[in-house]
Protein backbone atom coordinates (compact mmCIF):
# COMPACT_ATOMS: atom_id res chain seq x y z
CA UNK A 1 0.00 0.00 0.00
CA UNK A 2 1.53 3.42 -0.80
CA UNK A 3 2.69 5.46 1.86
CA UNK A 4 0.09 8.30 1.24
CA UNK A 5 -3.10 5.71 1.88
CA UNK A 6 -1.12 4.01 4.56
CA UNK A 7 -1.35 7.33 6.55
CA UNK A 8 -4.76 8.19 5.26
CA UNK A 9 -5.78 4.80 6.84
CA UNK A 10 -4.16 4.74 10.16
CA UNK A 11 -5.65 8.39 10.63
CA UNK A 12 -9.31 7.31 9.94
CA UNK A 13 -8.83 4.06 12.56
CA UNK A 14 -7.20 6.13 15.15
CA UNK A 15 -10.27 8.35 14.89
CA UNK A 16 -12.54 5.10 15.24
CA UNK A 17 -10.68 4.03 18.21
CA UNK A 18 -10.26 7.80 20.11
CA UNK A 19 -14.06 7.84 21.14
CA UNK A 20 -14.12 11.49 19.32
CA UNK A 21 -16.39 9.89 17.09
CA UNK A 22 -20.46 11.09 18.02
CA UNK A 23 -23.41 8.51 17.46
CA UNK A 24 -24.75 7.76 14.39
CA UNK A 25 -27.63 10.16 15.46
CA UNK A 26 -25.70 13.16 14.44
CA UNK A 27 -25.24 15.01 11.23
CA UNK A 28 -23.94 18.34 10.14
CA UNK A 29 -26.90 20.99 10.76
CA UNK A 30 -28.75 22.80 7.94
CA UNK A 31 -32.17 21.48 6.42
CA UNK A 32 -34.18 22.13 3.67
CA UNK A 33 -32.55 25.14 2.61
CA UNK A 34 -29.65 25.16 4.99
CA UNK A 35 -27.43 26.75 2.14
CA UNK A 36 -28.79 30.27 2.80
CA UNK A 37 -28.62 29.99 6.83
CA UNK A 38 -26.50 32.36 8.20
CA UNK A 39 -22.78 31.43 9.77
CA UNK A 40 -22.40 32.50 13.69
CA UNK A 41 -19.75 35.18 14.21
CA UNK A 42 -17.07 33.47 16.87
CA UNK A 43 -15.12 36.01 19.45
CA UNK A 44 -12.27 35.93 20.97
CA UNK A 45 -14.18 36.30 24.03
CA UNK A 46 -16.20 33.34 23.87
CA UNK A 47 -14.31 30.17 21.89
CA UNK A 48 -16.66 28.13 19.67
CA UNK A 49 -16.50 24.16 21.05
CA UNK A 50 -15.48 22.04 18.33
CA UNK A 51 -16.26 18.03 17.34
CA UNK A 52 -15.22 16.21 15.31
CA UNK A 53 -17.05 13.85 12.81
CA UNK A 54 -16.52 10.85 10.14
CA UNK A 55 -18.21 12.07 7.14
CA UNK A 56 -19.87 9.21 4.66
CA UNK A 57 -16.95 9.52 2.29
CA UNK A 58 -14.82 8.63 5.24
CA UNK A 59 -13.18 11.47 5.86
CA UNK A 60 -12.68 13.38 9.01
CA UNK A 61 -13.94 16.88 10.09
CA UNK A 62 -13.97 19.32 12.61
CA UNK A 63 -17.60 21.29 12.93
CA UNK A 64 -18.89 23.47 15.79
CA UNK A 65 -20.71 21.58 17.98
CA UNK A 66 -23.62 24.17 17.64
CA UNK A 67 -23.90 23.29 13.99
CA UNK A 68 -25.08 19.64 14.57
CA UNK A 69 -28.81 18.10 15.76
CA UNK A 70 -29.97 14.62 15.72
CA UNK A 71 -30.39 13.22 12.61
CA UNK A 72 -34.81 13.38 12.03
CA UNK A 73 -36.68 10.15 10.82
CA UNK A 74 -37.04 9.60 7.21
CA UNK A 75 -40.54 8.28 7.46
CA UNK A 76 -43.54 9.74 8.55
CA UNK A 77 -44.03 9.71 12.61
CA UNK A 78 -46.87 8.10 14.57
CA UNK A 79 -48.61 8.46 17.71
CA UNK A 80 -47.09 10.54 20.64
CA UNK A 81 -43.88 10.80 18.04
CA UNK A 82 -46.06 13.04 16.23
CA UNK A 83 -47.05 15.49 17.95
CA UNK A 84 -43.66 16.83 18.59
CA UNK A 85 -42.64 18.17 15.44
CA UNK A 86 -39.05 18.05 13.66
CA UNK A 87 -36.27 19.50 15.37
CA UNK A 88 -35.07 23.39 14.78
CA UNK A 89 -37.63 24.01 12.39
CA UNK A 90 -39.90 26.71 12.17
CA UNK A 91 -42.11 26.20 8.78
CA UNK A 92 -43.61 29.09 6.61
CA UNK A 93 -45.00 29.40 3.57
CA UNK A 94 -45.10 32.86 1.15
CA UNK A 95 -48.00 32.90 -1.53
CA UNK A 96 -47.18 35.38 -4.24
CA UNK A 97 -50.89 36.44 -5.76
CA UNK A 98 -48.94 38.32 -8.55
CA UNK A 99 -48.21 35.13 -10.05
CA UNK A 100 -50.97 32.92 -9.11
CA UNK A 101 -53.21 32.55 -12.85
CA UNK A 102 -55.61 29.77 -11.09
CA UNK A 103 -53.95 27.08 -12.83
CA UNK A 104 -55.46 24.98 -10.59
CA UNK A 105 -51.95 22.86 -10.19
CA UNK A 106 -51.21 23.12 -6.34
CA UNK A 107 -54.59 21.81 -5.90
CA UNK A 108 -54.42 18.75 -8.23
CA UNK A 109 -51.55 18.16 -6.70
CA UNK A 110 -52.13 18.23 -3.19
CA UNK A 111 -55.33 15.65 -3.68
CA UNK A 112 -53.19 13.27 -5.43
CA UNK A 113 -50.44 13.37 -2.89
CA UNK A 114 -52.89 13.28 -0.07
CA UNK A 115 -55.37 10.79 -1.98
CA UNK A 116 -58.28 12.93 -1.32
CA UNK A 117 -61.45 12.93 -3.34
CA UNK A 118 -62.31 15.54 -5.91
CA UNK A 119 -64.79 17.22 -3.63
CA UNK A 120 -62.44 17.55 -1.43
CA UNK A 121 -59.66 20.41 -1.78
CA UNK A 122 -56.82 21.04 1.39
CA UNK A 123 -55.25 24.03 -1.18
CA UNK A 124 -58.59 25.84 -2.69
CA UNK A 125 -58.07 28.94 -5.11
CA UNK A 126 -60.66 31.96 -5.19
CA UNK A 127 -61.24 34.73 -7.03
CA UNK A 128 -61.13 37.84 -4.84
CA UNK A 129 -61.65 41.76 -5.32
CA UNK A 130 -60.97 44.37 -2.85
CA UNK A 131 -62.84 47.29 -3.76
CA UNK A 132 -64.40 48.82 -6.99
CA UNK A 133 -61.41 50.29 -8.34
CA UNK A 134 -59.47 47.23 -8.59
CA UNK A 135 -59.19 44.47 -10.76
CA UNK A 136 -59.67 40.47 -9.51
CA UNK A 137 -57.24 38.63 -8.65
CA UNK A 138 -56.55 34.84 -8.07
CA UNK A 139 -56.11 33.89 -3.93
CA UNK A 140 -54.59 30.39 -3.03
CA UNK A 141 -55.83 29.52 0.41
CA UNK A 142 -54.94 26.50 2.99
CA UNK A 143 -54.80 25.82 6.39
CA UNK A 144 -52.81 29.01 7.68
CA UNK A 145 -50.60 26.52 10.62
CA UNK A 146 -52.11 29.76 13.35
CA UNK A 147 -49.61 30.27 15.95
CA UNK A 148 -52.47 31.17 18.00
CA UNK A 149 -55.07 28.75 16.71
CA UNK A 150 -58.56 28.97 18.15
CA UNK A 151 -59.22 25.25 16.53
CA UNK A 152 -56.90 23.85 19.40
CA UNK A 153 -58.05 25.69 22.02
CA UNK A 154 -61.66 24.06 21.01
CA UNK A 155 -60.71 20.57 20.68
CA UNK A 156 -62.38 18.62 23.91
CA UNK A 157 -59.86 15.69 23.10
CA UNK A 158 -56.96 16.62 22.05
CA UNK A 159 -56.91 15.54 18.32
CA UNK A 160 -56.36 18.99 17.13
CA UNK A 161 -52.34 19.99 18.38
CA UNK A 162 -49.95 22.85 17.65
CA UNK A 163 -45.95 21.08 16.72
CA UNK A 164 -42.70 23.55 17.52
CA UNK A 165 -42.22 23.09 14.00
CA UNK A 166 -45.26 25.57 13.05
CA UNK A 167 -47.64 23.05 11.65
CA UNK A 168 -51.40 22.41 13.17
CA UNK A 169 -51.68 19.03 12.51
CA UNK A 170 -54.87 15.89 13.24
CA UNK A 171 -55.05 13.10 14.91
CA UNK A 172 -57.72 11.11 13.71
CA UNK A 173 -57.48 8.17 16.12
CA UNK A 174 -58.13 10.90 18.53
CA UNK A 175 -61.16 12.95 16.94
CA UNK A 176 -64.68 12.37 17.60
CA UNK A 177 -66.09 14.42 14.75
CA UNK A 178 -67.70 16.85 17.07
CA UNK A 179 -66.79 19.36 13.89
CA UNK A 180 -65.90 21.91 16.97
CA UNK A 181 -62.70 22.89 15.15
CA UNK A 182 -64.48 23.36 11.63
CA UNK A 183 -66.60 25.91 13.57
CA UNK A 184 -63.86 28.02 15.41
CA UNK A 185 -61.70 27.99 12.28
CA UNK A 186 -61.92 31.46 10.46
CA UNK A 187 -60.32 30.51 7.62
CA UNK A 188 -63.21 27.71 6.82
CA UNK A 189 -59.67 25.12 6.07
CA UNK A 190 -60.95 21.94 7.49
CA UNK A 191 -63.25 19.54 5.71
CA UNK A 192 -65.45 16.82 7.23
CA UNK A 193 -64.74 13.30 6.08
CA UNK A 194 -68.64 12.04 5.06
CA UNK A 195 -68.90 8.31 4.13
CA UNK A 196 -69.46 9.22 0.17
CA UNK A 197 -66.63 11.56 0.25
CA UNK A 198 -63.64 8.88 1.71
CA UNK A 199 -61.49 8.21 -0.96
CA UNK A 200 -61.70 4.46 -2.14
CA UNK A 201 -58.38 3.97 -3.32
CA UNK A 202 -58.38 1.47 -6.15
CA UNK A 203 -54.82 1.54 -6.37
CA UNK A 204 -53.13 -2.05 -6.09
CA UNK A 205 -51.86 -1.59 -2.26
CA UNK A 206 -55.35 -0.45 -1.45
CA UNK A 207 -55.69 -3.09 0.88
CA UNK A 208 -52.10 -2.49 2.73
CA UNK A 209 -52.94 1.31 2.82
CA UNK A 210 -55.63 0.36 4.99
CA UNK A 211 -53.93 -1.72 7.20
CA UNK A 212 -51.00 1.17 7.88
CA UNK A 213 -50.97 3.30 10.83
CA UNK A 214 -52.79 6.97 11.02
CA UNK A 215 -49.51 9.44 10.49
CA UNK A 216 -50.87 12.79 11.33
CA UNK A 217 -48.02 13.84 9.01
CA UNK A 218 -49.11 12.47 5.79
CA UNK A 219 -52.85 12.71 6.85
CA UNK A 220 -53.22 9.19 5.92
CA UNK A 221 -55.35 7.04 5.58
CA UNK A 222 -58.01 8.84 5.99
CA UNK A 223 -60.90 7.64 8.31
CA UNK A 224 -64.42 8.33 7.86
CA UNK A 225 -66.54 10.30 10.54
CA UNK A 226 -63.25 12.70 11.41
CA UNK A 227 -61.58 16.07 10.85
CA UNK A 228 -59.27 16.73 8.07
CA UNK A 229 -56.78 19.60 6.34
CA UNK A 230 -54.09 20.86 4.96
CA UNK A 231 -50.80 19.57 6.65
CA UNK A 232 -47.83 21.64 5.28
CA UNK A 233 -46.56 18.43 4.14
CA UNK A 234 -43.83 17.57 7.35
CA UNK A 235 -43.64 13.96 5.88
CA UNK A 236 -42.20 15.72 2.28
CA UNK A 237 -40.05 17.83 4.86
CA UNK A 238 -38.11 14.79 6.39
CA UNK A 239 -37.21 13.82 2.84
CA UNK A 240 -35.90 17.36 1.90
CA UNK A 241 -38.86 17.56 -0.50
CA UNK A 242 -41.25 20.89 -0.85
CA UNK A 243 -45.16 19.93 -0.53
CA UNK A 244 -46.92 18.97 -2.84
CA UNK A 245 -49.04 22.13 -3.66
CA UNK A 246 -45.41 24.55 -3.90
CA UNK A 247 -43.99 21.41 -6.60
CA UNK A 248 -47.22 21.65 -8.35
CA UNK A 249 -47.79 25.35 -8.95
CA UNK A 250 -46.22 25.89 -12.57
CA UNK A 251 -46.09 29.73 -11.87
CA UNK A 252 -43.71 29.52 -8.65
CA UNK A 253 -46.40 31.31 -6.87
CA UNK A 254 -46.06 29.61 -3.90
CA UNK A 255 -42.73 29.61 -1.69
CA UNK A 256 -42.09 27.27 1.48
CA UNK A 257 -39.36 27.23 3.82
CA UNK A 258 -38.07 27.95 7.17
CA UNK A 259 -38.17 30.90 9.83
CA UNK A 260 -35.30 29.79 11.73
CA UNK A 261 -33.06 29.68 8.42
CA UNK A 262 -34.23 32.94 7.22
CA UNK A 263 -34.91 31.01 3.71
CA UNK A 264 -37.70 30.16 1.33
CA UNK A 265 -38.03 28.21 -1.70
CA UNK A 266 -40.46 27.49 -5.09
CA UNK A 267 -38.18 25.10 -6.17
CA UNK A 268 -36.63 26.68 -8.70
CA UNK A 269 -35.51 30.16 -6.63
CA UNK A 270 -34.51 30.29 -3.27
CA UNK A 271 -35.22 33.80 -1.42
CA UNK A 272 -34.21 35.25 2.34
CA UNK A 273 -38.11 34.66 4.11
CA UNK A 274 -38.15 38.29 6.00
CA UNK A 275 -36.34 41.01 3.24
CA UNK A 276 -38.81 38.85 0.89
CA UNK A 277 -41.72 39.99 3.12
CA UNK A 278 -40.25 43.61 3.96
CA UNK A 279 -39.65 45.30 -0.11
CA UNK A 280 -42.83 43.03 -1.11
CA UNK A 281 -45.09 44.31 1.60
CA UNK A 282 -45.92 41.06 2.83
CA UNK A 283 -48.94 40.37 4.80
CA UNK A 284 -51.21 38.00 6.39
CA UNK A 285 -54.66 36.91 5.43
CA UNK A 286 -57.27 38.35 8.49
CA UNK A 287 -53.97 39.37 10.67
CA UNK A 288 -56.54 41.46 13.02
CA UNK A 289 -58.42 37.85 13.77
CA UNK A 290 -54.81 37.59 16.23
CA UNK A 291 -54.53 33.75 14.92
CA UNK A 292 -50.93 34.15 13.90
CA UNK A 293 -50.89 32.28 10.58
CA UNK A 294 -47.76 31.33 9.15
CA UNK A 295 -48.67 31.98 5.90
CA UNK A 296 -47.79 35.07 4.27
CA UNK A 297 -49.09 37.03 1.03
CA UNK A 298 -47.60 39.20 -1.50
CA UNK A 299 -49.41 41.58 -2.66
CA UNK A 300 -50.84 41.35 -6.24
CA UNK A 301 -49.40 43.93 -8.15
CA UNK A 302 -47.51 43.83 -11.58
CA UNK A 303 -49.52 40.78 -12.16
CA UNK A 304 -47.78 38.34 -14.54
CA UNK A 305 -50.92 37.37 -15.88
CA UNK A 306 -54.36 39.31 -16.37
CA UNK A 307 -57.58 37.31 -14.32
CA UNK A 308 -58.95 35.79 -17.25
CA UNK A 309 -56.25 33.53 -17.76
CA UNK A 310 -57.89 31.87 -14.78
CA UNK A 311 -61.37 31.37 -16.18
CA UNK A 312 -60.62 29.75 -19.34
CA UNK A 313 -60.39 26.30 -18.75
CA UNK A 314 -63.61 27.20 -15.93
CA UNK A 315 -67.03 25.63 -16.64
CA UNK A 316 -70.24 27.74 -16.75
CA UNK A 317 -71.05 25.97 -13.80
CA UNK A 318 -67.56 27.20 -12.14
CA UNK A 319 -67.52 30.38 -13.41
CA UNK A 320 -71.19 31.03 -11.69
CA UNK A 321 -69.20 31.24 -8.33
CA UNK A 322 -67.78 34.12 -9.32
CA UNK A 323 -70.69 35.95 -10.99
CA UNK A 324 -70.98 39.13 -8.22
CA UNK A 325 -67.27 39.71 -8.87
CA UNK A 326 -67.40 39.34 -12.61
CA UNK A 327 -70.45 41.28 -13.19
CA UNK A 328 -68.46 44.56 -11.08
CA UNK A 329 -65.79 44.17 -13.19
Amino acid sequence: MPKDEKSKEFSRRKFLKSGLAVGAGTFIGGGLLSSCSKASNITEEKKTEMIKLLTTDGRIVEVEKTKTYPVTPSEPTVGDEARKGIPGRKFVMVIDLSRCANAGKCTSNCQSGHKLDPGQEYMSVHLMKDHKYNDPYWFPKNCYHCDNPSCVKVCPVGATFKRSDGCVLIDVDRCIGCKFCISACPYSARIFNWKERINELKAENAEDEDKKQFSPETSLPAQMGTVTKCDFCPDMSRQGKLPYCVTGCPMGAIYFGDENEDAISNGTETLRFKQTLKEKAGYRYLEELGTQPRVYYLPPVNKSFPYEVGLKDLTDEQKLKYKNILDKS
